[in-house]
């Protein structure tokens, strides 16, 4: 269990019949429908999300029964379908694989993945009338970070963790081909919780903040052991890459696809005139740490795990800080205010060009204050980095 495996290379599988402590777990040939159905959940939530910010912003929210809400509590919904099967046919069910594959909490049996995705469920589909209740309360337009929304975000979270629990475990027992396509699986979830805490982190790492070491350290407490963890997980040399690529990808799609369709207002105050949906601003550069990453961890075989944080951790935070921060410049600049960059978009509600300038970088730090920060971004890092690391353990390990 302690042994340190080389990254880029495939755990030897022992005979089936010494899968879990000596049960006889079967062989997976091919991906089962509620792996499917799960997936399906979560593609329905990175949807639902980045729809939802964008109506906030350009329309306001005037009901909650908006297709952008409905696609989001989809997730909760396919989600629970397919966990309370698992569930149910390995509690009341006579399949004796499906019950060795199983752990049993509070008398049910099932998947490990499937009791952490359920909670998930849980808090997914109580966000809803709490949020509700939220708006109604303190106002139809209120922060992305407000206790409904953190409960929704934490309850998503869960079900990320446990669909990637799930697909480790069928991974790690599949043949090759299966194994494949359950890699990919994985990476795409992963590249899920990288989105979602970017979202979380929109207001540290808005452009104007860029040029701020906190902006930094709240990447750094946040983003390593989502990157990472997936990437180990997967065992696959370019698993970094890939993670942060999807990542990039789908925030690219949704900056670029959204201004294609009509909105306007209708709660105030107005500052902008708006004539389609607003999206978000142009995805992180976490791609550059992320190839380093990569290529870093083809030259560690045999590094213990604090070892390999305390050099992973520091090169993610100064890649990204040495891409980000000239690029921030860039998106300051006239020739970033574009459909391709996006620059030139801002939420009806957002007082720019009217009461402050938003292409002038804000709260510049003291240099003490400064270095400090950066100082704190890096311990940070090598803490997150190694969370990422034995969460990537744990996957590899995960069988049941």
């Amino acid at each position: 269990m302690g042994q340190t495996i080389p990254f880029g290379q495939h755990i030897a599988r022992p005979p089936v019949a010494t899968w879990a402590s000596g049960s006889a777990l079967a062989r997976v040939d091919s991906i089962p429908w509620t792996i499917w159905c799960m997936v399906a959940g979560i593609v329905c939530g990175m949807i639902g999300g980045p729809w939802d910010i964008s109506w906030h912003m350009s329309i306001g929210r005037d009901t909650f029964w908006t297709p952008a809400h409905i696609m989001i509590q989809l997730t909760g919904v396919l989600v629970g379908i397919a966990c309370a099967y698992m569930i149910l046919t390995a509690t009341f069910g006579h399949d004796v694989a499906k019950q060795e594959a199983s752990v049993k909490i509070w008398g049910f049996r099932g998947p490990l993945g499937a009791f952490i995705a359920v909670w998930g469920c849980i808090a997914m589909l109580t966000s809803a009338p709490f949020d509700n209740w939220w708006h109604n309360a303190y106002g139809l337009d209120v922060k992305i970070v407000s206790p409904p929304h953190t409960l929704l975000s934490l309850g998503s979270l869960a079900i990320k963790i446990g669909l990637m629990a799930l697909i480790a475990g069928l991974m790690n027992r599949a043949t090759e081909a299966v194994r494949t396509t359950l890699r990919w699986l994985l990476l795409y979830v992963g590249s899920g919780c990288v989105a979602q805490m970017g979202t979380i982190l929109t207001g540290s790492t808005w452009p104007t903040e860029m040029h701020t070491a906190a902006c930094y350290l709240a990447v750094a407490i946040a983003v390593p052991v989502v990157l990472i963890a997936p990437a180990w997980g997967s065992q696959w040399r370019w698993g970094c890459t890939a993670v942060a690529g999807i990542y990039t990808a789908i925030l690219l799609a949704f900056e670029w696809i959204l201004p294609l369709f009509p909105a306007e207002p209708k709660l105030g105050p107005v500052y902008q005139h708006i004539t389609h949906l607003v999206p978000l601003h142009f995805p992180l550069l976490l791609i550059v740490p992320a190839v380093l990453l990569d290529l870093l961890w083809r030259k560690t075989d045999g590094w213990g795990r604090w070892k390999l944080a305390l050099v992973s951790g520091p090169l993610f935070v100064l890649s990204f800080l040495v891409a980000q921060w000239p690029f921030a410049d860039f998106l300051m600049s006239p020739a970033a205010r574009n459909r391709i960059f996006g620059m030139g978009y801002f939420a009806y509600f957002d007082p720019a060009n009217v009461l402050y300038n938003p292409y002038q970088f804000q709260n510049i730090e003291a240099s003490g204050r400064f270095w400090i920060l950066l100082g704190m971004a890096i311990v940070f890092s090598v803490i997150t980095a190694r969370l990422g690391l034995a969460w990537g353990d744990w996957m590899r390990r995960m069988r049941r």
